[in-house]
């Protein structure tokens, strides 16, 4: 594990690993609310009685995957940190 570390910190592996990271859990949580709008447009479309309920899940779930990908990108900022 030791190895492992200097490898990193010697290579400069360990930011752009962090920076790859961070970028990927910002693309997911985009691609998750997206999916999560799209998906709820069409349940409204389908069911306009049941409109309030629907949006207050999207919103209720857009704000949980936006606190994830939040902390990924944090811990992945901070694991790059020296």
């Amino acid at each position: 594990m030791a190895l492992l570390t200097v490898l990193l910190q010697v290579a400069g592996l360990g930011k752009l690993g962090s920076a790859l990271g961070a970028a990927i859990a910002a693309i997911a949580a985009a691609i998750g609310i997206g999916r999560i709008g799209g998906t709820a447009m069409e349940a409204i479309a389908r069911q306009p009685e049941a409109a309030g309920d629907i949006r207050t899940n999207m919103i209720i779930s857009a704000a949980l995957i936006e606190g994830v990908a939040l902390f990924a990108v944090v811990v992945c900022l901070m694991a790059g940190g020296e």
